[in-house]
């Protein structure tokens, strides 16, 4: 069943990486509030998919945990400053999906395997067929294929050197920043 809210509209759901879509990324992660620093224009593309009707999720791959360079509660604190400045905005994430293992913990939630997505879909009560999910790495397009969601790539973050990795058999659509992406989303409303 597709919900509707007060607008009349159905409601429509998108799936971002957070590093290097929403914020800066690191090859030294981010560790703190401090380093969370967001992309220019990010935030107002969010709070442009929540007045569209958006239901936001982040499905973020955060192996800093295990390897305690930070802690869940330092995860939290960097995801409380995200939703604060997007209150700022009038809009907040609906739901933050993260792995805190590494590779070798052998985990179903680690990009690229489509953990976080299912829980995501899982919580939502939906299914993942043709849903946006945009991301700056390989493995974040591959698990939105894992799951025929509907894999978008930003030049952003790792996204440059994404670019080359991406078979062209793929079809993906490629955007310089998640602003221009949304700005398509909006404006056309297919992946």
């Amino acid at each position: 069943p597709t919900l509707t809210p007060m607008s009349g509209n159905p409601i429509q759901h998108i799936i971002l990486d957070r590093d290097g879509v929403i914020n800066a990324d690191s090859d030294q992660f981010i560790k703190n509030p401090d380093e969370w620093q967001p992309i220019e224009g990010s935030l107002e593309a969010i709070a442009r998919l929540k007045q569209a009707g958006f239901l936001v999720g982040i499905a973020s791959n955060q192996s800093g945990i295990a390897r305690e360079l930070f802690d869940f509660a330092t995860l939290n604190a960097m995801h409380a400053k995200l939703q604060q400045y997007l209150a700022k905005l009038g809009a907040h994430v609906d739901m933050i999906a993260f792995c805190p293992h590494k590779s070798e913990d052998r985990c179903d939630c680690r990009k690229p395997l489509p953990g976080l997505y299912q829980q995501l879909a899982q919580r939502w009560n939906i299914e993942l067929d043709g849903i946006p999910v945009i991301g700056d790495s390989l493995r974040d397009l591959e698990a939105a294929r894992a799951v025929n969601a509907c894999p978008i790539l930003l030049l952003t973050g790792k996204g440059q050197k994404t670019r080359e990795q991406v078979p062209e058999s793929w079809h993906v659509p490629v955007y310089d920043n998640l602003s221009q992406a949304v700005d398509h989303l909006l404006e056309d409303a297919s992946c």
